[in-house]
């Protein structure tokens, strides 16, 4: 029988003899715990996974658009049908949500949560009035580059065109959400 500590392995121990163990720093994550009663568990796991999706959309503005530039947005596979009637206003928007005022951090946490909440009670349409950022120093339209982008990262949006002019025009979006998928399937 051969000996186990080949010459390979005392040159290997001689060169790492000096070494000192790097010490493992963990982040303090606070999960919850089976300690806690089932419903009170999956209501903190459920908070830790909004907080997470919150985070998801990026702060990283890709693509900075005009204050009068109208947006349009269609995942593949919407039948241009579905967009005309979109763009024309003739699909009822449910509900809406006005982020004036908003910082770009209060923004992005407002129209998640929009989104989220609306997608869940299974609306189909909403509005999203985001403005348009006409000021005479000439200020870009930062929140509609950022409501842009946002709206395309969200998996719960199937398509945006931009509002027709007694919604707010190239200040707000119709926003068409996924059908909720049901609990059956």
């Amino acid at each position: 029988m051969a000996d186990p500590t080949t010459d390979d392995d005392i040159d290997f121990q001689a060169m790492m003899g000096d070494v000192t163990p790097i010490k493992h720093d963990r982040a303090d994550i606070k999960r919850p715990t089976r300690k806690q009663s089932d419903a009170d568990y999956r209501r903190a796991a459920a908070i830790t996974n909004v907080e997470k999706f919150d985070q998801g959309l990026s702060d990283e503005l890709r693509t900075l658009v005009d204050s009068e530039e109208e947006l349009i947005y269609a995942q593949p596979g919407i039948q241009l049908r579905m967009m005309r009637k979109l763009k024309k206003g003739q699909i009822p928007w449910q509900e809406g949500i006005d982020l004036h005022g908003y910082t770009v951090d209060q923004a992005r946490e407002e129209l998640g949560r929009f989104i989220r909440q609306t997608s869940h009670r299974g609306l189909r349409s909403v509005i999203v009035v985001h403005g348009k950022a006409l000021n005479e120093d000439g200020t870009p339209a930062i929140l509609k580059s950022y409501t842009n982008d946002w709206l395309q990262q969200m998996h719960q949006v199937l398509a945006f065109v931009s509002a027709l002019p007694q919604d707010g025009g190239t200040g707000a979006l119709y926003v068409l959400l996924k059908k909720p998928q049901s609990s059956s399937q």
